[in-house]
């Protein structure tokens, strides 16, 4: 049947401070595709994991949780793993096999079918999923979006009745995400598998839903349809989960504050329409943005202040303009010319004659689709792989956040964690101790200091990790997908605390697939394909005019608006016109 209930249910880790989970009762029905939002450490991955037997964190739990009516921590194993699917956040952390066909028939193989069976299950599977083409290709030859879609292949080859996904587009370029997702629809739609999804990308997840449940600190504070979670989360005073809306919904309620809003982009589409049909739109304003409008937006006028002061260097350059320093006057933390580098002699270059300029006191953002060459790029740039030929310059210390922030941990708690970061300082243990709690009140960590850092959701994670290499104070920091798994309302500020790091000096050169946040935020943004940059401008002249690589709100209102890219600016220019 495959339904879900959680009654009365609390749950605490070891050492930590606070309950993950508060008084839950939640029932969910077989076949329904429920989402599950909310802040970072609101208890989402916690909850999920209760459901898949060897997945259960050790811990304090109080209350029952039931899948079918029974307990899943002492459900059959065979069950569990036939019957319950589980996608986690990271595409390498589920693939045990070298093959695609071997992942596909792994699961299979484990519960001992036949191999009639096996070949006929493993046939289907590829032929719904359309991986044929690749099906006997190495399963590290793979983008990451191939590997989340062959987590999920491997998953639903097991036919489960209930299908468990904990942030399954974190690290997926949007295009990517938006086929992954389409597919879990399909999934929920064509085959009747129970979905439970958690995700902070509501834009295209919000509208597939049947309920969206929403969670603040361990609790539930809503439970009904999308557009009845919406009005709630737009209602004053706004919640913090305001911001995670998808921007359609965002944009009405800047507008009409009453009302039922629009759920889709192609909905916003026509709303707008029929809002602006007898209005003329000055034709200033189809050039470019008023500035009582653009000050709107969170940090654009210190976006423009550094672009005016500083330009951008050769793959981040753009035309002076009169005010702007001459290059010859510039300082460059980052001088790239011609990089070229492969991994073995065997495969294909990754970099090919990359070419990067990048001005002290910097934010760039480098965008691109997975499996270009972006973190390849970094590595290159910090001196963790070296280059075949090519000349590279860096002007200062470069501390770097690898994709998977795990990998900087080696101690027992979120605290030591920053502690270490520390050892080699030459600094009293007052000034250590003073550094690590101003990182861990800077971070947002207070409560969470004495859990194991494993412990923590993707989001706890990937403060932790950025704290961490922020409190080796370099120059420059090289980010890889920093605001992965994180909620809305802490990546703003989390772009506070990098905007107030360039004030100071410091270059920020940042991979991300989070258009919203690139937009909003950066000084300027580039366009990585085919192993070079082959496009970069500041982000109301990068995003507007693309279909695919731009945000919603520039989707929703560039036929009227097209320097408006965020949604913030679609509203002002549309209040504008009232």
């Amino acid at each position: 049947m495959g339904t879900v209930e959680f009654r009365n249910v609390s749950f605490k880790y070891p050492l930590s401070e606070k309950e993950a989970l508060k008084d839950v009762t939640l029932k969910i029905d077989a076949s329904e595709f429920v989402v599950v939002c909310g802040k970072s450490g609101c208890g989402k991955t916690t909850l999920l994991r209760q459901l898949k037997k060897n997945l259960i964190p050790y811990g304090r739990l109080e209350g029952e949780v039931l899948y079918d009516g029974e307990n899943p921590a002492v459900t059959d194993d065979r069950k569990s793993a036939a019957e319950i699917g589980f996608v986690r956040q990271d595409p390498d952390s589920q693939i045990v096999t070298d093959k695609v066909w071997h992942e596909l028939a792994f699961g299979l193989e484990s519960l001992g079918m036949d191999n009639s069976t096996i070949k006929r299950r493993v046939a289907e599977t590829a032929s719904f999923f359309d991986i044929q083409t690749w099906f006997r290709k190495n399963t590290d030859e793979l983008s990451g979006g191939q590997k989340q879609m062959v987590n999920l292949a491997s998953v639903m080859v097991m036919q489960p009745k209930l299908l468990i996904l904990d942030e399954p587009t974190a690290q997926l370029d949007p295009i990517a995400a938006s086929e992954f997702l389409r597919t879990i629809h399909r999934i929920n739609r064509e085959i009747g598998t129970t979905v439970i999804l958690s995700e902070h990308r509501l834009e295209e997840a919000f509208v597939m839903a049947d309920r969206v449940v929403v969670m603040e600190e361990g609790k539930i504070i809503c439970d009904d349809v999308p557009a009845k979670v919406g009005t709630y989360l737009s209602g004053e005073p706004r919640n913090d989960m305001f911001l995670g809306l998808p921007s359609v919904m965002k944009i009405f309620n800047e507008i009409e504050p009453s009302g039922e809003s629009p759920l889709t982009m192609r909905e916003g589409r026509i709303w707008l329409e029929s809002f602006l049909k007898d209005r003329i739109i000055p034709e200033t304003m189809q050039r470019e943005l008023p500035p009582e409008i653009r000050r709107q937006e969170q940090g654009k006028d210190r976006r423009e202040s550094k672009n005016d002061e500083q330009g951008h260097g050769k793959g981040t350059d753009k035309s002076n303009k009169e005010g702007r320093k001459s290059n010859k006057d510039r300082i460059y933390a980052i001088e790239a010319k011609d990089l070229w580098f492969r991994y073995s002699k065997k495969e294909q270059d990754v970099l090919r004659g990359t070419d990067l300029r990048v001005p002290k006191g910097q934010w760039l953002s480098i965008l691109g689709g997975n499996g270009t060459g972006k973190s390849t790029l970094l590595k290159t740039l910090c001196g963790v792989i070296k280059p075949s030929r090519g000349d590279l310059r860096t002007g200062g210390r470069i501390s770097m956040l690898p994709q998977d922030p795990r990998t900087l941990f080696t101690e027992i708690t979120a605290e030591e964690e920053l502690q270490e970061a520390l050892y080699d300082k030459n600094e009293s243990d007052k000034e250590k101790a003073e550094k690590t709690e101003k990182m861990i009140c800077l971070m947002e960590l207070q409560e969470i200091r004495k859990m194991h850092p494993y412990d923590l959701s993707g989001g706890e994670q990937q403060r932790l990790a950025l704290g961490k290499v922020l409190l080796t104070e370099p120059s420059i920091i090289l980010l890889d997908e920093p605001t992965k798994g994180l909620d809305a309302f802490f990546k703003r500020t989390l772009a506070e605390i990098f905007m107030k790091l360039t004030e100071e000096g410091m270059t920020i050169v940042m991979v991300s697939h989070d258009m919203e946040f690139c937009a909003e935020y950066s000084y300027c943004c580039a366009m990585f394909f085919d192993g070079e940059v082959v496009s970069a401008d500041a982000p109301e002249d990068f995003f507007s005019g693309n279909n695919f690589y731009t945000t919603v709100s520039n989707r929703i209102a560039g036929k009227w608006f097209p320097k408006a890219v965020t949604y913030q600016e679609v509203a002002g220019c549309v209040k504008a016109m009232m």
